[in-house]
This record gives C-alpha cells, structure tokens and sequence, in this order.
C-alpha cells in the first residue's frame, strides 16, 4: 500500500540551516503523503478482520488514503471531510470511486458524523489516532535504518500526532532512542505545542491557521505520553514560514506540498535547543495533495504585502 521512498541530501538546507540535512521524500508516495504507511497498514489488517466498508474523516490526505486503499483492497469506502477540504483534495478522493460527505466547519465536526456511518460491518479509520496507523508510519524509520546512518534529529509536522506516534514507535523498535524528534506545527494549529506545556491534549478553540491539514484541535493521548520517553521538542511557526517552507521544498527539489509540510522546512532555522546541537537531521517531506502551486504563490504575495 506504500513505497520505500527515497533519502536525499538537500545541500541548500544544510547551507541555510548550518547542519547536513537530509530529506525522507514521503510526497511520492502513490497518495501524496506519509499517510498512505498507516493507513495502508490499517485498511488491510480491518479487512482480513472481516471489514466490508471503510470509512473515515478527513481534512484531504488521510481520506485519499483510505480511497486509494479501499479500492486496491475492492472495499467501498465514505470519507467525511470538512467544508475546509479543497476541492482538489475531494477531486482526488472522488477519482479513487469513493463516497465523499462534506459535513461541518472542521475536522472534528466531520469526524462526529463518520462515526454516526460505522455499524457492524463496517471499520472506522481514524486519520491519526490508532495504534495500526501508528505501526504502519513506524515503517519510516525502518527504511531510514537501512538508508543511512543514524541521525541526531528527525523534523516532523504534528497535526494529530499520527506520524509523530509512527515515528517515535520506529525510533524504540530500531534502538534509536537516542535521536531526538523536533515537532514542527504553524501558529493557529499549534494542539501539541499546548498539549506538552500542560501535559495533556488541550483541545483548541478553533483552527486559525491555513495549514489546514495540521487542523486536529487536539492531539491524541499517545503522542504527549512518547514526550515522557523520548527528546521531544516543539517549534511553532507562522503561516508564512510555512509557505516559504514549501517555496523552497519546490524551488530547489522540484516537490510541490502543503504548508504543514512547509512547516518542518521552517522549523530547521528557528531557534531550537535540539537542532542547535545537532549536526545531522533528516527532515520528514510529509507532503500533501491540498493545494497547487498558484495557491502557494497567492499565499506568498499576501504575507508579503
């Protein structure tokens, strides 16, 4: 359900940021992003449990994922996205033959009614908080152990602490409890940055970020309990950061992505105790399939004017 993606070295990050940097490309993956590792890994583990419907809700990626999977699998599925969903994401989850319902003004507002779809024929796939999602992205850093030395630092978005969880569960498995892990989120959707200083998921008022697919009010239980046993650190960036972020992830590797994934390129040049020691980093390049490169440049001139 997802390829070995590659590991390059980006040498104008490691320029900018002063440490060897290098780049785990998970917007190649056949759905755009990281998401298609857990996801994957889940829609196949509730169909051999009998599964013959899958739904989910989404603010785009999540729900592609399970489209892509549900119809390699010959599984029917229905994802509920919330109004903020772009119409190419939608587009997208359309052409892999599944049903699109647009409910609510966000992500949590469609994820109570894809809950009101599950009946006993069927499996809910929640977009970040499941135990199969996070052994499925935990296969990222399996490949990393393969591809290269271990790092210092892995850079990552965190929207509801899905990939976060993966990532930490393949640093334990591999024996890379060493490696600290810097999690990057925009202002406005910033859920993990407020949920480590209080020490539990906080539940936001509102998104107020254009990073929509960082737009989880809360983080799950799990990925504030791996900061208890791993190095974790937070770094929050504006809305325009993360759009330079994705500039640059296009100008100079070609690869077009969402400001959640802008936001870990941003990250690398903020003030960070983690990233300050570190002399090599591999930063996670999630992806997402939300946007086109107009959007991007409209974002641009605006946070510039």
């Amino acid at each position: 359900m997802h390829l070995e993606t590659p590991l390059i070295e980006s040498l104008p990050l490691s320029a900018k940021a002063g440490i060897q940097t290098f780049l785990k490309l998970e917007a190649v993956q056949p759905t755009g992003s990281f998401k298609a590792r857990g996801v994957g890994h889940a829609c196949v583990e509730y169909k051999k449990r009998g599964a013959k419907r899958l739904i989910s809700s989404s603010g785009g990626n999540a729900g592609l994922a399970v489209a892509f999977s549900g119809r390699r699998l010959g599984v029917p599925v229905t994802v509920v996205v919330p109004k903020t969903t772009t119409p190419r994401a939608k587009r997208l989850i359309e052409m892999e033959r599944a049903e699109v319902i647009v409910h609510g003004d966000s992500w949590h507002e469609a994820n109570a009614m894809a809950l009101t779809l599950v009946d006993a024929d069927s499996a809910f796939i929640h977009p970040f908080d499941d135990p199969l999602l996070w052994a499925g992205h935990a296969t990222l850093v399996d490949e990393l152990a393969r591809q290269a030395d271990k790092p210092d630092a892995i850079v990552l978005s965190v929207g509801g602490g899905g990939l976060l969880c993966g990532v930490c569960e393949g640093l334990t498995r591999n024996g890379w409890n060493d490696v600290a892990v810097v999690a990057a989120e925009t202002r406005g959707a910033d859920s993990y940055s407020q949920a480590l200083a209080a020490g539990k998921p906080v539940l936001l008022p509102a998104i107020e970020s254009i990073a929509s697919s960082l737009g989880a009010r809360a983080v799950c239980d799990r990925s504030v309990e791996f900061a208890r046993q791993l190095q974790i650190e937070s770094v929050v960036v504006s809305d325009a950061q993360a759009v330079s972020g994705c500039l640059t992830l296009l100008e100079e590797h070609r690869l077009l992505t969402e400001p959640a994934c802008g936001a870990s390129v941003a990250a690398l040049t903020e003030k960070s105790s983690v990233l300050s020691r570190a002399k090599r980093v591999v930063v996670v390049v999630c992806g997402g399939v939300g946007v086109n490169y107009q959007q991007l440049l409209d974002w641009d001139t605006k946070f510039r004017s």
